[in-house]
C-alpha cells in the first residue's frame, strides 16, 4: 500500500463528511464565536491520540502477543461494525446533553475511533518499514479532516440533513468494503500459516 491508498482509506474511515453534522450538533450549546476554538482542541487532542497509536502500536501487539491475523479479523470486525452504524445511524433521542465536550465524543471516538487505530495498527503491524510512510498518510488525512470539519458549521449549512446523511451512508458503504477486505486478508493469512 503506497501512502496515497494509505490516506485514502484513513481519511474514509476518519469520515470527515459524515462527521460534519455530529460536530455542529454537539456544537450546539457552545457560544458561536468559541466554536472554533473547541474544534480545533479537538482534532489536536485526536491527532495526539493517533500519532501516540502509530508509534506505540508495535509495542502494544508484542506486549499483548497478538498476532497479525488476529489484528487483521478483529480490525475487520470493528470496521464492518462501525460502518453499519454509518449506514444505519442509532436514534440519538437518547444522548445527553453536554454544555462542551471535551475529547469524547468529538477527539475520539469521532475522529481518533476504535477503527482509526485499528487500521494504524494494520498498517505498522504488516509494513513497519514503512512507517514514516503511514505517519505522513495520518498527517495528510488528518489535515484533510481537519480542514472540513474546521469548516463543519459552513458545510452542515449547505448540505442541510439530507445531505450530510447521504454521505455518511456512502462512506459507510465504502467502510464495509474496506471491513471486509480486512477480514478476508486476516484469514487467508490464518490459513497460510
Amino acid at each position: 500500500m503506497d501512502i496515497l491508498s494509505a490516506t485514502l482509506l484513513l481519511l474514509t474511515i476518519m469520515d470527515p463528511l459524515g462527521n460534519v453534522a455530529t460536530f455542529v450538533s454537539a456544537l450546539r450549546p457552545v457560544p458561536p464565536e468559541k466554536r472554533l476554538r473547541v474544534i480545533a482542541r479537538e482534532l489536536v487532542v485526536a491527532l495526539v491520540i493517533l500519532v501516540a497509536f502509530l508509534f506505540a502500536g508495535p509495542w502494544l501487539l508484542s506486549l499483548l502477543h497478538l498476532k497479525q491475523e488476529a489484528l487483521f479479523i478483529s480490525g475487520g470486525i470493528v470496521l464492518f461494525l462501525i460502518a453499519l452504524k454509518m449506514i444505519f445511524p442509532p436514534s440519538k433521542h437518547d444522548e445527553e446533553p453536554m454544555s462542551e465536550p471535551f475529547i469524547v465524543p468529538l477527539a475520539t471516538p469521532m475522529v481518533a475511533g476504535p477503527s482509526v487505530l485499528a487500521t494504524l495498527l494494520v498498517l505498522v503491524s504488516t509494513q513497519p518499514e514503512h512507517l514514516w510512510r503511514w505517519f505522513a498518510a495520518l498527517l495528510i488525512a488528518w489535515g484533510l479532516t481537519a480542514a472540513v470539519l474546521l469548516s463543519a458549521p459552513a458545510i452542515a449549512r449547505v448540505l442541510k440533513d439530507k445531505g450530510s446523511l447521504a454521505v455518511e451512508r456512502l462512506m459507510g458503504m465504502l467502510l464495509v468494503m474496506v471491513a471486509v477486505q480486512m477480514f478476508l486478508n486476516g484469514i487467508e493469512h490464518y490459513l497460510k500459516h
